[in-house]
């Protein structure tokens, strides 16, 4: 099942430090991109992933074509994709050894959240950090505010 009650999406959100964002983009009026600013802002390292800007920079950070190409280890892996597509996305992350996957709003794959605990992940399910975050009082990673 994935995590719903308050204090579960807290303690996984202050236990998490390093983050890869599938569909991260460099366009100011897409909601992944206010989301990374926000992440970062917050104390996160974001990492983004997008095929589309492979090679390129978003909020100071190399854009990866793919999780496995990122090479460190992820706490979390934030999807902003279509449903249809987060099977794919999940898959990449169980490959990648993350800990946790996260689909923001709207973003519903019971398959691909059953998968990801099978593995032994936590999943997240149509919610946003960036809205959970401040309603839950997470403290900013590292302590400072």
């Amino acid at each position: 099942m994935p995590l719903t009650s308050d204090e579960d999406i807290r303690q996984l959100l202050e236990e998490t430090r390093t983050i890869a964002m599938i569909g991260a983009s460099d366009r100011p009026d897409r909601p992944s991109y206010g989301v990374m600013a926000y992440l970062q802002s917050r104390g996160y390292r974001v990492i983004p992933v997008n095929p589309q800007i492979t090679g390129e920079h978003v909020h100071g950070e190399f854009v990866f074509r793919e999780l496995s190409q990122i090479g460190e280890p992820i706490d979390m892996v934030d999807i902003f994709r279509r449903s249809i597509a987060t099977g794919e996305a999940v898959d990449e992350a169980i490959a990648a050894g993350a800990k946790s996957v996260w689909l923001q709003i709207g973003v519903i794959n019971e398959e691909a959240a059953a998968r990801a605990e099978a593995a032994g992940l936590k999943v997240v399910m149509d919610r946003c950090p960036k809205i959970d975050i401040p309603r839950l009082g997470v403290p900013r990673v590292g302590g400072a505010h």
